[in-house]
């Protein structure tokens, strides 16, 4: 199986760091942010990888990963020209993913405890459409919230719900088939212009065709300085 890390985006909320660096090789305890994915990927025995990232941070990248080896992985890198959204930047893997079936994607800002293999070797069981990894968090209304149905499928994704209907989120840690590039193709810009992945995920759930694991470990998406700080004091003593 193959992976995806999408490792774009202006981080914002985390400026004016940010003007120095990309947010995905922002120090989190001993390494930059990005190793910690890599790790779990490899960890996993995954180690054909692509990184997707802006034209601004592509050298800094490639400057600090290479080939990847050192890591013990194969990195292959695609620029992503604009903001466009977390699906446009996934559709630049198709020719990376090429004639396999499934695989992995990652936003790089996700940090989390728990190995990836028990959740990938469930989805390999899975004959096929998408799953995503569900945690349970206190402050849901920040992502996208999964809407179950009366056989605990689920129907729908709310994305930032004023009134969350579970306390359960979707994670940066998605799997999909080869038909999430022909989803992609079908959607429309969102209000924000970009393409959206819990649109993409939506459509996998309206042919219900969206299954979930449950991440139980701690996990942060680190894109703010409270989640900075709360991933650098879980990662210090660690050294993948």
């Amino acid at each position: 199986m193959k992976a995806v890390i999408l490792a774009g985006g202006m981080g914002t909320r985390l400026l004016p760091l940010t003007r120095l660096l990309n947010k995905h090789l922002l120090p989190v305890g001993k390494l930059p942010m990005i190793c910690y994915g890599l790790h779990r990927l490899q960890e996993a025995g995954i180690t054909d990888i692509l990184l997707v990232t802006g034209r601004q941070a592509a050298g800094s990248f490639t400057d600090f990963l290479g080939s990847g080896q050192e890591f013990g992985v194969s990195l292959t890198y695609r620029i992503q020209e604009e903001a466009g959204g977390i699906a446009q930047a996934l559709d630049l893997a198709k020719p990376f993913i090429g004639d396999d079936r499934k695989f992995i994607v990652l936003l790089g800002d996700n940090l989390f405890e728990e190995p990836l293999k028990p959740h990938i070797d469930a989805f390999t069981r899975q004959p096929d459409g998408a799953m995503v990894l569900l945690k349970q968090v206190p402050d849901p209304h920040r992502y996208g919230v999964p809407v179950f149905d009366y056989n605990g499928k689920i129907e729908r994704i709310d994305e930032k719900p004023a009134d969350p209907q579970t306390d359960h989120i979707v994670t940066g840690i998605y799997m999909f088939d080869d038909t999430v590039f022909t989803h992609i193709t079908e959607q429309a810009p969102s209000h924000r212009g970009e393409l959206e992945i819990t649109d993409v995920n939506n459509a996998y759930a309206a042919k219900n065709k969206l299954e979930y694991s449950q991440i139980h470990g701690w996990w942060t998406d680190a894109g703010t300085f409270e989640s900075l700080l709360e991933a650098a004091n879980k990662l210090i003593g660690t050294v993948p």
